[in-house]
């Protein structure tokens, strides 16, 4: 019978690549004060493959995913975040003139495996802000590669 999770504890990882092409299998740091995470799910475009033979059905085969460009992983916008933020955006501008990808790793507790994929954040922008609310920030990661579910990586607090 499978046992039902529960999305409290899930974690967003990072770490710069030390040898180009290679995901890091150490190292991560994690980002706090995250609160969403976007689906990272894309449905594939289906390319239609019907013939003139055909009489009653079209047909189709898987096309490209499309995760949809800069995903949104909604935060507490404290200064800690912000501290955290910025440094990763240093990190992965300097490993990317050396030709070296940043990756990322969802955690979730009671999963045996991680959700991974690299990708080039952007700076913190200001993000909306409302009476009595919470200060939340979207910050921003564009997809590079997306390797989806696999072993996850030693990460550290």
């Amino acid at each position: 019978m499978a046992i039902d999770l529960s999305t409290a504890g899930v974690s967003v990882n990072w770490a710069v690549e030390t040898s180009a092409g290679k995901m890091p299998t150490t190292g991560f740091t994690k980002l706090t004060g995250i609160k969403a995470i976007p689906d990272i799910n894309p449905e594939p475009s289906s390319l239609e493959t019907t013939t003139l033979d055909a009489t009653k059905w079209k047909t189709y085969i898987p096309g490209l995913k499309d995760p949809g460009g800069a995903l949104a992983f909604t935060a507490n916008n404290t200064e800690q975040f912000q501290t955290e933020w910025a440094a990763l955006v240093e990190a992965a501008s300097t490993g990317r003139e050396s030709g070296l990808a940043t990756w990322y790793v969802v955690i979730i507790p009671g999963l045996t495996k991680a959700f991974l994929f690299s990708g080039d954040p952007s700076p913190l922008g200001l993000s909306a802000i409302e009476v009595d609310a919470v200060l939340e920030v979207d910050a921003y990661i564009t997809p590079t590669a997306i390797s989806g579910w696999g072993a996850a990586p030693t990460v550290g607090e």
